[in-house]
């Protein structure tokens, strides 16, 4: 029975996953315009991950099964924690629209548990946390240069955005973005099944199987508003400029994947696009809501993966609800002061607007 259920979990958390991350890969493609109907767009990115778990997703599961704590702690019941952890902090992300990372829910969630058991590879997930932080520096750098590159040579070459280049631009944009669901493929799927591989309830080939298809059903059903945010809401672009992204975010995720380390692939790609669109219209763009509401889920996201699965450990595993209640007693306390601070805010800028005070 406890078998089922994680399984159940982690095939529910691998379609979250699928709708999250893997969807994203191909918000370049369909925002640019060279894939036009979004149900081709998530066709294309079901195929491509599940291609890449099938054949490069070992690496990572590893990683995610064995590098972060000992194996001797996954027991059944601690990786359906885990999975739950990290599913729950997807699932909210994926209701609201937000491309979220499930590298670093999943490894938040991975780290709670090691906390809770004050067992804890820190060399390793120093590694990981720097290519967290790593990655998306260099999507942006990379996007950015390239943006103005390519500004240059569509200035130089009017051609370049006439019909004569469009066919093949079109092709190279939806062939790098094929590309990226496949790194997606590669890296991400040992999210969902890297703590079964951990526990020792299925092996690296059936898990990456079972998790490549399931985050393949996951784009293609529930994949829709991951797809519109990243390839309406945040800058418009070319085609060579969608491939630029895509093509960034594709080689920075395969190098990782190769590697064995889970990075953040929706971070990466969305400051890819960030990059590009700064070098289009400057740091203006910056100010877009969209920005800075997916900025503050990639900074909370993994803590609270990390504070749920440090929870449930205690309260589950330990007896010990002290510690929960604790920890609860924290996460209201933060969510009181944050309501408290944006309170003072608006009534600063009441004050500065209309006058006067109370």
């Amino acid at each position: 029975m406890a078998f089922a259920v994680a399984v159940a979990v982690a095939c529910f958390f691998a379609m979250n996953i699928g709708a999250s991350g893997a969807a994203a890969s191909m918000g370049v493609a369909y925002g640019s315009g060279a894939v036009r109907r979004r149900r081709v767009a998530l066709l294309l990115c079901g195929l491509g991950v599940f291609l890449g778990a099938a054949l490069g997703g070992g690496e990572v599961v590893k990683t995610v099964g064995e590098g972060i704590v000992p194996t001797s702690l996954l027991s059944v019941e601690v990786a359906v924690i885990i999975l739950a952890s990290a599913c729950l902090s997807l699932f909210i992300a994926n209701l609201i629209g937000i491309p979220l990372s499930t590298s670093e829910v999943t490894v938040g969630a991975v780290v709670g548990v090691g906390i809770a058991f004050q067992a804890l590879y820190l060399s390793n997930l120093t590694v990981i946390v720097s290519f967290w932080i790593l990655t998306p520096i260099a999507a942006f750098t990379i996007a950015f240069f390239a943006g103005k590159g390519i500004h240059w040579l569509e200035k130089k070459f009017p051609s370049l955005l006439g019909s004569t280049w469009k066919r093949w631009l079109t092709l190279l944009v939806v062939a790098t973005g094929f590309l990226e669901a496949f790194s997606a493929g590669m890296n991400n799927v040992a999210n969902a099944v890297g703590p079964l591989v951990g526990a020792g309830l299925l092996s690296i080939s059936e898990g990456i199987w079972i998790g490549g298809l399931f985050v393949a059903l996951g784009a293609l059903l529930l994949g829709g508003k991951v797809l519109e945010t990243n390839g309406k809401r945040i800058t418009r672009y070319s085609l060579l400029e969608g491939s630029a992204i895509s093509g960034t975010g594709a080689t920075l995720v395969i190098t990782a994947s190769l590697w064995g380390i889970p990075v953040p692939l929706t971070q990466v790609t969305t400051s890819a696009i960030i990059g590009i669109g700064t070098a289009q219209k400057g740091f203006s763009l910056w100010q877009k809501g969209v920005i800075v509401q997916m900025a503050q889920v990639w900074a909370v996201s993994p803590v609270v993966s990390l504070v749920i699965a440090y929870g449930l450990v205690q309260a589950l595993i330990h007896g010990d609800m002290w510690s929960v209640i604790a920890v609860v007693c924290v996460f209201l306390a933060t969510l009181g002061s944050i309501s408290l601070v944006r309170s003072v805010r608006r009534d600063k800028r009441s004050v500065h607007e209309h006058g006067g005070g109370i």
